[in-house]
């Protein structure tokens, strides 16, 4: 001790370095005891909390322990946010763009078709739709509601999915929800719906080996993909066994000779694209810095000095702050014009091809009134289904102008050569059958004359869709069913 206490005389920094390095001991042991206490806690309130059954749907049995997160997840019942060209408002897309009703003339989104009001609406919405007013099978319930995968696990997947759609209304009630993402018992990520293992297996790939970090993309994987429904039992099916690219599907599905309908107008086998948002994503550039979907639109945020997962899953936009600028330092005004850019040169692409698959369809009608031939019309007919698929592709993946720009537009500029090409041919055609070309386009400048232009009675739909919400829609939304 004596010989310490005369260095320190002799050298006083020792006394200092002393001095600092047990502020620093004392720190250091400060922080173990805080984090000891902290993981005692966190044990204390596990558990405290209400177990949750296996495949509870009720999203506010999970809200009992799970408070911040529930309170976040309810927001998403807003719908007042609109950007420029999205959002969780209600648009009435065939009213915005009547030229999709020429698209989808035959096919169901022919007679409606909103941009979709985010999860907490999904159930109302598929209810409420004309669409539904067509024989569907139970297999459009499989995104829609938490009850899912409880049913498919009480009467078996296949079972569900060739149940016709009306007959499981009365078990699908619950919003989309926790369940559908979260194990119970232990709030890991987990996958729920079958469609999306299967596809892995295909691929000779096992998805419970994937990190966490891609879990937090797979989980929306779930849902926002390309599929069809495979068969006579319409099983749900994702068409990646050749790949991810919009050719690989089209490969995939030239292959088993799959058509979603026959255009009532034209008479092409067409595809019709779902919302192939996870494969489109694939091709960006926040997928290739290992960016997952969460992280964008389920950032994180802190209350109360508790950091816990935003379930108000929305769009960025409407959270530029808190998703956006975590990574990027530019002004908020900034990246906003950044992703406007971006989706307005998408849009002017897919509206040129829009015009052209409009017209080639009419025009096709015009040849096949005049005499046409399936041998002349083949080749034709192939060209206008790979010009609307690829279109669809991309019209159909939502944010996929901002998710992968550089895709989309390559995509849409294939679309609209094809169209093109089949335009030509067209011209040759109904010059060889004597019709005067340009053809003359009908007039389709509202969604009301489109689907007037297509055969449909509207007023008709109405009246049968409000009937059956009556009728059959008003005895679902009984709680006694559990």
């Amino acid at each position: 001790m004596k010989k310490i206490s005369e260095a320190i005389k002799e050298k006083p920094w020792i006394g200092w370095v002393l001095y600092l390095a047990t502020i620093i001991i004392v720190f250091l042991i400060g922080l173990l005891g805080s984090s000891i206490i902290e993981r005692r806690s966190e044990a204390l309130v596990l558990q405290t909390v209400k177990p949750i059954a296996d495949w509870e749907p009720k999203n506010e049995i999970w809200g009992e322990n799970y408070p911040r997160e529930y309170e976040s997840y309810i927001k998403t019942a807003d719908t007042t946010f609109a950007s420029k060209h999205g959002g969780s408002a209600t648009i009435d897309a065939l009213a915005k763009n009547p030229d999709l009703v020429i698209l989808w003339a035959g096919y169901s989104f022919s007679r409606d078709y909103n941009q979709s009001r985010g999860h907490y609406n999904a159930v109302k919405d598929s209810r409420l739709t004309l669409r539904t007013e067509l024989p569907q099978p139970g297999t459009c319930w499989s995104c829609k509601s938490t009850d899912v995968p409880r049913v498919m696990n009480e009467i078996g997947i296949a079972e569900f999915y060739k149940t016709p759609w009306k007959e499981l209304g009365k078990e699908i009630i619950n919003n989309i929800g926790c369940q559908d993402c979260h194990d119970p018992k232990t709030m890991n990520l987990r996958i729920t719906r079958p469609a999306l293992v299967e596809a892995f297996q295909r691929q000779g790939k096992d998805i419970s080996k994937v990190s966490h970090q891609d879990m937090r993309s797979l989980v929306c994987a779930q849902c926002h993909v390309e599929y069809y429904f495979k068969g006579e039992g319409k099983y749900l099916t994702f068409p990646w066994d050749k790949g991810f690219t919009v050719e690989d599907m089209e490969n995939y599905y030239d292959s088993v000779d799959f058509v979603d309908w026959v255009h009532s107008l034209s008479k092409a086998p067409m595809l019709k694209a779902q919302h192939p948002d996870y494969e489109v994503y694939k091709f960006g550039i926040h997928a290739e810095r290992n960016i997952s979907c969460a992280e964008c639109h389920m950032p994180y945020k802190t209350e109360g000095g508790v950091k816990f997962t935003d379930h108000h899953i929305q769009s960025p936009l409407n959270n530029i702050s808190g998703s956006c600028l975590v990574c990027h330092r530019e002004p908020e005004a900034i990246l906003m014009k950044n992703v406007y850019d971006r989706q307005d040169k998408i849009l002017d692409l897919s509206k040129k091809a829009t015009s052209l698959i409009v017209k080639a369809h009419i025009e096709a009608k015009t040849a096949w009134d005049n005499g046409a031939t399936e041998e002349l019309m083949k080749p034709i007919l192939k060209l206008i289904r790979q010009a609307q698929w690829r279109w669809d592709y991309v019209a159909a993946s939502h944010g996929g102008a901002f998710h992968a720009p550089l895709e989309a537009a390559r995509i849409l500029g294939i679309s609209i050569e094809k169209a093109q090409d089949a335009r030509i041919l067209l011209t040759a055609l109904l010059q060889k059958l004597n019709v005067t070309v340009p053809v003359s386009i009908p007039d389709i400048s509202t969604k009301e004359k489109a689907q007037q232009y297509i055969g449909l009675d509207m007023k008709k739909l109405y009246e049968e869709k409000m009937e059956f919400v009556k009728n059959v829609i008003s005895t679902w939304d009984n709680p006694s069913v559990y």
